[in-house]
């Protein structure tokens, strides 16, 4: 039986001790970086395949004659694998979800102090020479808006109101009893929030969904974080706001276009922070993934082995 993980980062093969190792003990690993062709030869003869990133499409799943499960280290498998293809040659797909739940959390209210406090614009100002302290915002007792209360979310909605916040969530499907906050309908949530944070998948249904009509609603002094998606916005709409000073700070991991092309308009507006979609980009999310991935590994191989 041939099982590869075709393409693992340094980062993750790093990670690898005795434990991880031992959950599929015939697991080949490459780390090399190889083009098309020569990633399509390494898969040849797999039976099982973990992939990190590499582009798997119809012809690449063709020349897999032995394939029955391909496990990728992430949710967005369809960015990489041809599921239709997948399915047409009787290939299971295995996506793995919420492993870095907390990390991404972290990062969005990392994200939402940075903009408050404005740590960016005081950096860039010491560095050009300008010593100047900046007048900022104090979070407790403020209202975190959290639009989805999933992994991520609910991770969003402890820490907001650990820190003292007053913590406002809708959900698609209903708020958690559990969770320290107070469910309300979406608009409302949005016209009260001083801090609204996203937190949903992309869908149809969600796609757009904070709209130029709804970014009107958000306060002129209020931050909006989007660790999420970046088709989540109207993007012309978010950027019409920010020229005019109708919101405070956007604090933006996720974009529309990714990598950020170098003339994005984004660039040049000072009430902006961005990252590049680097929320999940934690040692102990990593090594969440991996584990969770070799699990899942481990299961497939049970079930069709």
């Amino acid at each position: 039986m041939s099982i590869k993980f075709i393409d693992c980062p340094p980062l993750l093969f790093k990670s690898y001790d005795k434990d991880l190792s031992n959950m599929v003990p015939n697991l080949e690993i490459n780390t090399k970086e190889l083009t098309q062709n020569e990633m399509m030869n390494l898969a040849a003869d797999c039976e099982f395949v973990m992939n990190e990133h590499t582009y798997m499409d119809s012809d690449f799943l063709a020349h897999c004659k032995k394939l029955k499960s391909i496990v990728f280290l992430g949710t967005g498998a369809s960015s990489f694998i041809d599921i239709s293809a997948a399915d047409s040659h009787g290939i299971r797909v295995r996506t793995i979800d919420g492993y870095g739940n907390r990390s991404v959390a972290e990062h969005a209210i990392a994200l939402m102090f940075s903009a408050g406090r404005r740590v960016v614009e005081m950096d860039h100002a010491i560095r050009e020479g300008n010593w100047s302290t900046i007048n900022s915002m104090e979070f407790r007792g403020k209202r975190l808006g959290v639009v989805g209360t999933g992994g991520i979310g609910s991770e969003v909605a402890r820490i907001g109101a650990a820190l003292g916040m007053q913590v406002l969530a809708w959900n698609r499907s209903g708020v958690a009893n559990d969770l320290p906050c107070k469910e309300m309908e979406l608009d409302e949530l949005i016209q009260r929030a001083d801090v609204l944070s996203l937190h949903l998948a992309l869908t149809d249904e969600t796609e757009g969904i904070l709209n130029a009509e709804r970014l009107q609603m958000l306060g002129n002094s209020s931050i909006l974080v989007n660790t999420a998606r970046g088709a989540l916005i109207e993007e012309s709409a978010l950027l019409k706001c920010l020229r005019e000073n109708k919101i405070g700070h956007a604090a933006l991991d996720v974009f529309m276009e990714e990598p950020l092309p170098g003339d994005s308009p984004y660039i040049d507006l000072k009430n902006v922070t961005l990252t590049a979609h680097a929320g999940w980009m934690t040692t102990e999310a990593s090594i969440n993934l991996l584990r969770m991935s070799l699990e899942e590994l481990a299961r497939e191989i049970a079930s069709q082995g």
